[in-house]
């Protein structure tokens, strides 16, 4: 009826056993062991980020490409400095404000600023008359026409960016030059007393001829990337417009073009660098001419690009340096124009941002 010695003796080791399980549980144990296991119910390390990986290798790939572009865009202007650098010491004249251009002669004297006015003035034309159709035509084609006849008519548009250049200057020269002409004779006979329209003539081969050219080739980039844009307007903004009244043109002005402002913007600049830089198809329809005149319809005007196309083949080394020259203005040109598009669009984004 006593005490069980041996129930004694295991109940104590049984206890010890258990006390000492729980220290080592509670991270109390003695063994070097017990710190290598986690505790129950806790997790482990993060794993170590590897050093080199595709996301590493992504971005130095994207970081080295976008420096690749500022160091090419340098070396460009680098290399029209140098080789434009022996034409304009020679130069006799005020290579910003001189009309002339006799950079083969004894004596160069040569200046950029007919060429410069002709290359933006004939952009602008070409602006003018191609944004509003390029719009109205995107808008048609993403909100009104029925997809069976926006699909055809959205390839075709594509199609006219892949002519190349010296088509539309042939077609421009040989078949479009007489409609303008005859046009450019009908404002002069009724509205001669507006300074654009004015002059005795001859007509044909005039600023408005390649304009226009420079329109139609615009056309489609324009209209293209706009259709893009109009596109990607979110289904709830035109349905929240239609449910609150407003009619399809009004769901389009307040929905539709607020939304896809930046885009079109960046449609237009995008035109604009690419009538800035056309060649062959103004050499081909312009009347060379180096003066600055604001008459739209007579026979002349010049540009920069078409001057280097018509010029450089009987350049000599000097000419060649001054051509070079007119290339850099250009390209500081276009510059700008990609800078001003960048600046606008960034703020246009900024606005929105902050308006949502």
């Amino acid at each position: 009826m006593g005490d069980n010695p041996s129930r004694s003796v295991n109940a104590t080791a049984g206890d010890l056993a258990a006390t000492s399980s729980r220290g080592q549980g509670a991270g109390y144990g003695t063994s070097p062991s017990s710190y290598d296991e986690p505790p129950l119910g806790g997790g482990g390390a993060l794993p170590k980020k590897s050093r080199f990986s595709i996301e590493t290798g992504f971005r130095a790939l994207s970081t080295a490409s976008g420096a690749m572009v500022l160091v090419i865009i340098i070396a460009i202007a680098v290399f029209l400095i140098s080789k434009a650098a022996p034409a304009l010491s020679a130069n006799d004249a005020n290579f910003f404000t001189e009309l002339k251009w006799f950079p083969n002669e004894a004596d160069p004297s040569f200046g950029i600023a007919a060429l410069a006015f002709g290359t933006v003035l004939s952009s602008i034309i070409a602006l003018v008359v191609a944004v509003p159709i390029a719009l109205s035509i995107a808008l048609f084609l993403s909100h009104y026409a029925p997809r069976r006849l926006a699909t055809p008519l959205g390839f075709v548009i594509d199609l006219l960016a892949a002519v190349p250049s010296v088509v539309f200057g042939l077609w421009g020269r040989d078949v479009f030059q007489q409609p303008v002409r005859d046009f450019s004779i009908w404002l002069n006979e009724y509205f001669s007393w507006i300074p654009l329209f004015g002059g005795d003539g001859p007509f044909g081969q005039s600023i408005m001829l390649g304009g226009l050219v420079l329109a139609i080739m615009v056309l489609p980039i324009v209209t293209s990337l706009s259709r893009e844009v109009f596109q990607q307007t979110p289904g709830m903004n035109e349905e929240a417009a239609l449910a609150l009244g407003a009619t399809r043109w009004e769901m389009i002005r307040t929905a539709v073009m607020p939304y896809g402002k930046p885009g079109v913007i960046a449609a237009v600049m995008l035109g604009l660098g690419r009538a800035l830089g056309e060649t062959i198809a103004l050499a081909l329809t312009l009347s060379i001419a180096f003066d600055i005149s604001f008459n739209l319809i007579e026979n002349g005007g010049n540009s920069i690009a078409a001057n280097i196309a018509n010029s450089f083949g009987e350049a000599n080394a000097t000419g060649r340096g001054a051509l070079i020259a007119s290339g850099l203005v250009l390209f500081a040109i276009t510059l700008v124009v990609n800078m001003t598009a960048r600046a606008i669009i960034y703020r246009r984004r900024e606005f929105r941002d902050s308006a949502a």
